[in-house]
């Protein structure tokens, strides 16, 4: 089984209001991750602050939400370990973790890093840009040598934990994919890539 996880836990402080909600070709940015996920996964979570509006936004479109373990740190590690131990709980083999703030992913990003954990324990995306940490397949047993990463209350880096791990770097050429909305002129941006591919 093949469960899915939306990161969605950041503060969202250079684009002023929580842009898990912000809206792109009519919907938010958490409904487009969403929709993805679901056409791959079983089920579909959301890493979030149990009390923000992302939570309550996640509610409504029927997602498990995830708060992040007890005494973590902060970061985004500490979402994707609630989604394994989640994982773990549902007997998953596999969790395919998304941000939020990338609407513009390649079709075949999912199905390319599922195919790449066939031979590891987890799976990456990496374009001209450097390695998109977050865009990843983790096998289920990751959670252990996560778990342990995270215990003293640091935060690794992303890309540093699954390199150590050994995980598969998945190439994508169109780094322009891989946008973040992290400002209201990355949203912009996002508007006028979308509507281009859209005509």
């Amino acid at each position: 089984m093949i469960l899915g996880l939306i990161l969605a836990g950041g503060r969202s402080t250079r684009f002023g209001t929580d842009k898990a909600l912000a809206r792109l070709g009519g919907r938010t940015l958490l409904e487009i991750a969403y929709e993805r996920l679901q056409a791959v996964c079983s089920e579909v979570a959301v890493s979030a602050p149990a009390s923000g509006p992302a939570a309550a936004a996640a509610e409504s479109l029927g997602a498990l939400v995830l708060p992040d373990p007890f005494a973590a740190p902060r970061g985004p590690l500490s979402g994707v370990l609630a989604g394994l131990e989640w994982a773990q709980s549902r007997r998953a083999e596999i969790l395919v973790t998304l941000p939020c703030d990338a609407p513009l992913l390649p079709a075949d990003l999912e199905s390319r890093l599922l195919a790449a954990t066939e031979s590891a324990v987890a799976a990456a995306a990496r374009t001209p840009d450097g390695l998109q940490p977050l865009c990843a397949a983790w096998r289920v047993a990751m959670v252990r040598s996560l778990r342990s990463a995270l215990a003293d209350g640091l935060h690794p880096a992303a890309h540093q934990l699954l390199a150590d791990a050994g995980a598969v770097e998945v190439v994508f050429d169109d780094a322009a994919a891989f946008l973040n909305v992290n400002t209201p002129d990355d949203l912009a941006e996002a508007e006028r890539r979308w509507s281009k591919a859209a005509t």
